[in-house]
């Protein structure tokens, strides 16, 4: 039984990958390209230190959108505003973290309080307009993204802007050094290389680790976490047993918010150490993928954001080599999300078939299956 359910647990994200593989090689032979020649290419330039290390930094941010996405989606409750929560959060934690100097440690925690306010906060708004007026929290938080982003533009082109910047390019005063969060290289270092290119790991990733496995306790450890999953599941029998369903949605939303809110912080407090108009958008969105090929599981999404991140940090070279266009990985990211969804949905009516035969066996020999049990 337990093999069984370890090859239906692989199964899905196995044919999901090699589906998405085949496809996305068939779109290559389309274009006059050897399929063959590019995932090579791939393959090697992005098994070097140096990509490993640029996977990491573009995994973690990733893998932050993953679990923000995620608490929602454990609730039933679409988070669509993570892409708006987590850009006006990195604007005014960044603003927030270079108006003061602090002891490093503590300049630190007030910017990831902050950032995590902002974000909480926002989404509580999505929560609050579902349980008081009905609103779909889909329809409000694509509505606050808009809001979001034009409260960056604005924010950014005024209040916030930094005065002493002569380069035209609208950005926030930087971070002082006690804001700034240390890179990992030294600890890479120590097993493995030089890191060269300049390239930096960002520490911030022990953070999105912490979190993962808060998340993982939250959920399996405690009873609000239990009250989430309960209501996800049968919101009906959840209210029956106790659980206030209006305070579980806007606790659920306040925490998703709060997540997002970090989401941007690795880029500000580990590369740029300031918010301007080069920081990195479309990571809420793209978080939406994560979540739904790591099946809302830490460590599903973790696999799932090293992979995307991966993607991302080898498609350079096929520009380079001329093998393919890097847009190909775009097309790899998308079918593996739908093959993903298909996949793991075919494995659940198969588990599901399996289960109501086990039972039907049980039920017609229940004294055989007994036996079984106690030996």
């Amino acid at each position: 039984m337990s093999i069984r359910r370890v090859a239906l647990a692989l199964a899905a994200p196995v044919c999901a990958f090699a589906f998405s593989i085949g496809l996305s090689s068939l779109v290559l032979m389309a274009f006059g390209t050897n399929p063959m020649d590019a995932w090579t290419e791939m393959l090697s330039y992005g098994t070097r230190l140096e990509t490993f290390v640029e996977t990491g930094n573009r995994a973690t941010p990733l893998y932050l959108a993953g679990i923000a996405v995620a608490i929602g989606f454990r609730m039933n409750l679409f988070n669509i505003g993570v892409e708006g929560q987590y850009v006006l959060a990195a604007l005014l934690a960044a603003s927030a973290g270079a108006a003061v100097d602090l002891p490093p440690i503590l300049h630190v925690i007030l910017i990831m309080v902050v950032a995590m306010t902002v974000g909480s906060a926002f989404a509580g708004i999505a929560g609050y307009l579902k349980v008081s007026r009905g609103v779909h929290e889909v329809i409000s938080t694509i509505m606050l993204n808009a809001v979001a982003l034009a409260a960056v533009g604005f924010l950014l082109r005024s209040w916030l802007l930094d005065k002493n910047d002569t380069t035209l390019n609208m950005m926030t005063p930087e971070i002082p050094p006690s804001g700034q969060f240390p890179h990992l290289n030294s600890l890479v270092e120590t097993f493995t290389r030089e890191i060269t290119r300049g390239r930096q790991l960002w520490g911030f990733m022990l953070v999105a680790l912490a979190v993962g496995v808060l998340f993982y306790a939250f959920l399996n450890r405690t009873r609000a976490g239990f009250d989430l999953r309960a209501t996800g599941l049968n919101p009906f029998a959840a209210e029956a047993s106790g659980v206030d369903p209006a305070a579980t949605v806007v606790r659920t939303m306040l925490l998703s918010g709060a997540v997002a809110g970090l989401i941007g912080l690795p880029e500000v407090l580990g590369q740029a150490h300031r918010y301007d108009l080069g920081f990195t958008r479309g990571l809420g969105f793209t978080g939406i993928a994560v979540a739904l090929v790591g099946r809302n599981h830490p460590g599903g999404i973790a696999v799932a954001a090293l992979l995307f991140g991966w993607l991302d940090s080898s498609a350079p070279i096929l520009d380079v080599v001329g093998d393919a266009p890097r847009e190909i990985v775009s097309i790899l990211q998308g079918v593996v999300v739908l093959a993903a969804v298909v996949a793991y949905e075919v494995v659940n009516r198969i588990r599901r078939v399996a289960e109501a035969r086990d039972a039907a066996t049980a039920m017609q020999h229940p004294t055989e299956t007994t036996d079984r049990s106690v030996s």
